[in-house]
């Protein structure tokens, strides 16, 4: 038996996998409901993973590998839809991690995305930052974001990604979707001539480098709507991390302009069910309140947990808060909700010995 690429890629659709990992000596594997799992087979040896390399990859993609020794990009199959290719190497052999990238724009309601995120993409001007480790579904929320500016508003967004996921269709906004390394060198070229081409909405795919996150400042200051993923886990290290990617004597200078410019921060987590059925999001969401600018403008981002305690009624939540009513209403496990929390001593001392329950608070 061989692999085809089809072949892997129509079982991975066909078993809902959210991800195909191709390495050597290894048969091909599935991450499915957030487990990885190797499916019944003869593993892919060097011949076989070369053979693909050369099937998916254009001259000047394979000399770009050759001289990275990486590649990411997205590929569209017919009757699959469309794929995030990271090929990178391990051995000196080629190695495939495949993304399955989302088929539609899914419904907050089946996202369990908050209701706050919807108001908050309404905004016409600011920073709105989506964070989160890697596979904690940003660029999920984060199309779904695209998705309901683009059904409500009359606007031009411009996406700068890498790679495009999702291809979104003109409904009442015009969307431009500039893949890196395709449309444009890199996320700090494109946000440098982005603010030339009359936005209404930026949305940049990941702020990597002082630069990016400089011009995507500058952008939402000046009558912009920006969206942006950082990989931090809440909202707290997200300042952090923003301030400690500029030098010392720019501090008190984006410390300022931060605190003017940012609306919100949405934090996530993919969380395994108790069922086994998939995974159920988590979000910590903290909105920019006059408090929390101050903390910001002020160089105190620590402060800012406390006001996300107390911010309920502004539909504020922490990630621990969350974490509980999951783990209360039997969506999550105790071992869950321990391992992912920011103080494990909440859910200790107030979900231990407590049975999941199914009815809310």
């Amino acid at each position: 038996m061989s692999w085809s690429l089809d072949k892997i890629l129509r079982a991975a659709r066909q078993y809902q996998a959210s991800d195909i990992h191709l390495i050597h000596r290894v048969a091909p594997a599935f991450r499915i409901g957030g487990d990885i799992q190797v499916v019944n087979g003869p593993a892919l040896d060097e011949d076989a993973l070369k053979g693909l390399t050369d099937e998916l990859l254009t001259d000047r993609q394979k000399a770009a590998l050759y001289d990275q020794m990486q590649l990411c990009f997205s590929r569209y199959w017919e009757g699959i839809g469309r794929c995030r290719v990271s090929i990178y190497f391990h051995g000196g052999c080629p190695e495939f991690a495949l993304r399955l990238c989302e088929l539609r724009i899914r419904e907050r309601e089946e996202l369990r995305i908050p209701a706050v995120v919807d108001d908050l993409t309404r905004l016409t001007t600011g920073l709105i930052l989506v964070t989160g480790a890697t596979g904690s579904g940003k660029t999920t929320t984060l199309n779904y974001m695209i998705d309901l500016i683009n059904r409500e508003r009359r606007a031009k967004i411009v996406t700068i990604e890498d790679p495009v996921e999702y291809v979104h269709e003109n409904r009442r906004s015009l969307v431009v979707q500039q893949e890196v390394y395709i449309d444009t060198p890199s996320f700090r070229s494109a946000l440098t001539h982005v603010l030339r081409q009359d936005p209404d909405v930026i949305v940049v795919g990941e702020m990597r480098d002082l630069e990016t996150v400089a011009t995507a400042i500058t952008a939402a200051e000046t009558g912009h709507l920006v969206l942006a993923t950082l990989h931090t886990p809440d909202s707290v290290q997200t300042i952090q991390r923003v301030f400690s990617v500029f030098p010392s004597e720019q501090q008190n200078n984006i410390r300022y302009q931060l605190s003017n410019c940012l609306q919100a921060i949405v934090a996530q987590n993919l969380l395994p069910r108790t069922d086994g059925k998939g995974v159920i999001l988590a979000t910590e969401i903290c909105v920019a309140t006059p408090a929390i600018r101050k903390f910001i403008r002020d160089g105190n981002p620590h402060m800012i947990y406390s006001e996300l305690q107390t911010g309920k009624k502004l539909r504020m939540q922490t990630m621990d808060s969350v974490l509980l009513q999951l783990y209360q209403k039997g969506e999550i496990t105790y071992d869950t909700a321990v391992s992912y929390a920011r103080e494990a001593e909440l859910i200790r001392t107030r979900g231990a010995g407590e049975k999941p329950r199914l009815d809310d608070d």
